[in-house]
């Protein structure tokens, strides 16, 4: 084994990817071979280290220097700099500390000092493709111990009760209890399955994603500790498609296990097989529905079975299935490694441990972030997400994807957990968090949301089907000027139809997002159907563009950029814009020099 002074982390999850962080691979590795370092420093590829705003990402070790926005035109300095001369590239540093100076390691940041990283703890650490680095870090070792000390099922299913651990697929069931009852259910035949949830498919999700890309290894072993405990020999894992680096990874790791004996026969030697294998799913939202996903492994159309039987009893193949999602998963082999004592010392009582986040939509910090369970929304969107950019206010957060609901600036410290969430009409869901400001119309949101529910109805049963479509033409009629009071309260009454008539949770927490903004909201829907106005100059056919004669100076810029000749005036006279011309496309308010034109 050749010995290094230096480490040379990139991310090459997706985002830094898109961003050519390849590239600044091939650019370090033959930079330090022209510089005679190739000895010295090596490179690895890593996941995301969850800044995903300022990357690609380059961390150096062992200073902990970490680079930010780093392009391949930078590599030549940083090696000559910092690997050969060992002077830290100061203008690549990333800039924040809680002093407003420089910081050199990300621990220093804001981002990263109000975080717990569990799920998250190898990634941006070690290389996902390559078993040695996981099982360096304690990788395995509570699937050696539970197998060799042979600790029996139940045992394992009681240890992790006691963690407290909730499903973060969205329900937030009990992980422990859903164990159980897979562990307890009667198979005709004693075949079993374990199933993954890797079908991310929420709108700015990508949580599930990263631990895919940057610690497969512990999705491994917490599936064949699952196997182990309810008794089942095979897994499936359901990922998307549109995840080439995450499947790719995957297929990578299952071989490598395989190599190592971690999958396959008589695993350490304790007379245990199980083994997995990946079911690439179509892009249907829909199949995130657990009797859904398990329908299109079968190779059938995606669509959810009525319930009862519950998949722990009849499941997969018709047989008893049990199913968490990715980051359920993630946090398995941490608590056998830790103790279920420890992780249930981590949030609150009743949701214990941590929880990811893809923080996204008008916030600074665009990234992933892990924080415990009773976390605010203040100190997750102002201190880790670094507030509004451009010094916007904000106005709302929406949690839990399309089934969420959407949290008003009123209640910015509410602590984020299942209760809690709850409590004011959101859900936790898998873990998107989305961020709005000022500018955001909040039901154009709730209409955004619904047609991508509509788009992915799987159309099985006659409430989401039918009341997802009309719910979205009674918004697209409000949004167009046209609606009337009557309208807010058939949406109303339409929403408590669908939650309480629906097959599945997509139709049944459809209505989320839009009772959310008609109970925090209200106002804004009043303006829009009593005033014909959108309060946030959003919705199209309720805009209108006027010129402030005090402020127009009469450069006639704008008569001269209007697509429709809505604009009239004289040279340094002030313009006036006519209504009944007037196609809202903003060109006359991007073009003013002097802001002397207003929307609203």
């Amino acid at each position: 084994m050749n010995l290094v002074r230096s480490h040379i982390l990139v991310c090459t999850g997706t985002g830094c990817t898109s961003s050519n962080s390849l590239k600044i691979i091939d650019a370090f590795e033959r930079e330090l071979t022209e510089q005679g370092m190739e000895r010295e420093a090596q490179v690895v590829k890593t996941g995301c280290f969850g800044l995903c705003a300022m990357g690609p990402i380059v961390m150096i070790y062992p200073e902990g220097a970490c680079y930010t926005k780093v392009t391949p035109d930078d590599v030549p300095e940083i090696v000559s700099e910092h690997i050969v001369k060992g002077r830290i590239v100061q203008r690549l540093l990333h800039m924040e500390s809680d002093e407003g100076g420089t910081a050199t390691s990300l621990s220093d940041t804001t981002f990263y000092k109000h975080q717990l990283r569990i799920a998250l703890r190898n990634c941006g650490v070690i290389n996902p493709e390559n078993i040695d680095e996981y099982i360096g870090l304690d990788g395995y070792a509570a699937l050696g111990k539970i197998l060799t000390e042979q600790i029996p099922p139940q045992k394992v299913i009681d240890d992790l009760k006691a963690s407290g651990l909730r499903g973060r697929g969205g329900a937030g069931f009990s992980t422990g209890m859903k164990w159980q009852f897979t562990h307890d259910a009667v198979s005709p035949d004693g075949v079993k399955y374990v199933c993954c949830n890797a079908d991310e498919g929420d709108p700015g999700a990508f949580m599930d994603r990263s631990v895919l890309e940057g610690d497969p290894h512990s999705l491994i072993e917490a599936m064949t500790i699952a196997g182990y405990a309810i008794g089942a020999h095979q897994g499936y894992i359901y990922v998307r498609a549109e995840y080439p680096i995450a499947v790719d990874r995957l297929k990578i790791a299952i071989a490598q296990a395989r190599e190592y004996g971690l999958l396959g026969r008589d695993i350490f030697g304790s007379g245990f097989d199980f083994d997995l294998e990946l079911r690439l799913g179509a892009g249907a939202f829909v199949c995130g529905e657990e009797t859904a996903l398990m329908t299109s492994i079968e190779g059938k159309r995606g669509e959810p079975r009525p319930r009862p039987p519950f998949p722990a009893n009849k499941g997969l193949f018709q047989r008893p299935t049990l199913l968490n999602n990715v980051e359920t998963y993630a946090n398995i082999p941490w608590i056998f490694t830790h103790g279920s004592e420890a992780y249930a010392a981590i949030g609150t009582p009743k949701s214990t441990g941590t929880k990811v986040f893809a923080l996204g939509g008008k916030i600074t910090n665009t990234g992933l972030v892990e924080v415990p369970m009773g976390t605010t929304l203040r100190t997750i969107v102002e201190d880790i997400g670094g507030g509004c950019p451009g010094g916007k206010k904000f106005k709302a957060a929406q949690t839990g994807g399309p089934s969420g609901g959407c949290i008003p600036a009123s209640l910015i410290d509410t602590p984020i957990d299942y209760e809690s969430l709850a409590a004011i009409g959101s859900m936790m869901g898998s873990g998107g968090l989305i961020v709005m400001d000022e500018d955001n119309c909040m039901v154009d949101i709730a209409k955004f949301f619904m047609e991508f529910i509509v788009d992915e109805s799987c159309g099985k049963c006659t409430p989401c089907r039918i009341g997802t479509r009309r719910l979205l033409d009674l918004l697209t009629k409000i949004t167009e000027g046209d609606g009337t009071l009557e309208d807010l309260d058939t949406i109303e009454e339409l929403c408590y139809h669908l939650k309480s008539s629906a097959l599945c949770g997509l139709g049944q927490t459809a209505p989320n997002p839009v009772l959310s903004t008609l109970k925090h909201f209200r106002d804004e829907y009043v303006a829009h159907v009593v005033e014909k106005r959108c309060p946030a100059g959003v919705c199209k056919n309720l805009l209108r563009y006027t010129v402030d004669a005090e402020k127009c100076k009469g450069c006639t810029l704008c008569a001269k950029n209007c697509p429709a000749g809505a604009i009239t005036g004289a040279v340094r006279a002030p313009h006036v814009i006519d209504q009944g011309k007037c196609i809202k496309c903003g060109v006359c308010m991007d073009n003013c020099r002097f802001g002397a034109i207003s929307k609203g």
